[in-house]
């Protein structure tokens, strides 16, 4: 069975996300460690809440670097929700501009539709090679977000391959509802509460790690 190490910086409730993983059969460890975080087979970063929040409790815990030394040594992250928009270069939020762990460029700014936030069940459009999408990716999942990254720049992105972007769309606002890129992926949604298309996609997840 593969490791996977949460980071706890403090950002909300992680026992879902614990036994999501531990059901997709991988060994959790739930820690602030560096060392851990560090040597799992996989880290998964969550993330509720504001994202200078969520930068300030990454930072307490040295999580950008963390997440900076894993991708170097090509060992795999993935995002959740604000976890996903913390690995943009800024987040943008009632005018207040943070930095972000910056592996990807762009901005996450607030949703522009009708209804903010987006909250529940949508669908999302997935590349066909996708590996987190294979075999779920026409399933909806469980959104709670009213921030998002709204565009996507491509010609910066320094991985070795192009990164694989699925987009979602709320009141007509399209947004990225998930990356691949090397050992680097995110998804905005919650996997862990987004019932069987969650578990297959946390299973396809750790099956590649």
């Amino acid at each position: 069975m593969k490791s996977v190490a949460i980071l706890d910086y403090g950002s909300g409730n992680l026992r879902s996300a614990v036994r999501a993983l531990e059901r997709a059969g991988a060994v959790v460890t739930l820690t602030s460690d560096r060392q851990i975080a560090e040597q799992a087979a996989g880290l998964v970063v969550p993330g509720v809440g504001a994202f200078a929040a969520c930068m300030a409790g990454l930072r307490s815990v040295h999580g950008p670097e963390v997440i900076g030394r894993r991708l170097a040594g090509g060992r795999p992250v993935l995002g959740i929700c604000v976890g996903m928009q913390i690995l943009f270069e800024t987040g943008v939020e009632h005018d207040v501009v943070t930095s972000g762990c910056g592996e990807w460029p762009g901005t996450i700014e607030r949703l522009v539709a009708p209804v903010v936030p987006h909250m529940g069940w949508n669908t999302v459009d997935a590349p066909d090679d996708s590996v987190l999408f294979a075999g779920v990716g026409s399933e909806r999942f469980y959104f709670v977000h009213s921030y998002a990254a709204r565009t996507w720049v491509l010609e910066t992105n320094n991985r070795t391959r192009p990164p694989l972007v699925t987009w979602s769309d709320h009141g007509g606002d399209s947004f990225v509802a998930a990356v691949e890129n090397g050992p680097l992926s995110a998804t905005q949604f919650h996997p862990e509460k987004s019932g069987d298309a969650g578990a297959a996609l946390l299973r396809n997840w750790v099956r590649s790690l």
